[in-house]
């Protein structure tokens, strides 16, 4: 099963963060350390151990549509100043949340969440 990184936005984040285990990163269009955390997530997204545990999305605060977003997440959100920002969610619930990129990172966050396939 291959795992994409897929756009979350105005009219999917409610299904997306709600459904299991979900990480979410958020960047903005201009954004360079957005752009390279991105290329080397989608080398992540390779990772066998977890497809078809965990989505992945990325939705660009900069885009329209994402008022009931900002302001459902708006009292976490206003302190948001460092991108990209990484989420962890389980069952529409935010888990884990840090800023910056790195697979390692990303990785040890979700062991604590999904065990990994041996």
């Amino acid at each position: 099963m291959t795992t994409e990184l897929q756009v979350i936005d105005g009219s999917n984040w409610r299904e997306f963060v709600a459904d299991g285990v979900a990480y979410l990163m958020l960047g903005k269009s201009d954004c360079g350390a957005c752009a390279t955390w991105t290329e080397d997530l989608k080398g992540f997204l390779g990772d066998e151990r977890y497809a078809g545990k965990v989505r992945f999305g990325k939705m660009l605060l900069d885009q329209r549509g994402l008022t009931d977003f900002k302001r459902e997440h708006g009292e976490w959100l206003k302190d948001v100043h460092d991108l990209p920002f990484n989420l962890l969610w389980v069952d529409g619930e935010r888990k884990k949340s840090w800023p910056g990129g790195g697979v390692e990172r990303l990785s040890n966050r979700l062991e604590g969440l999904v065990p990994a396939a041996t």
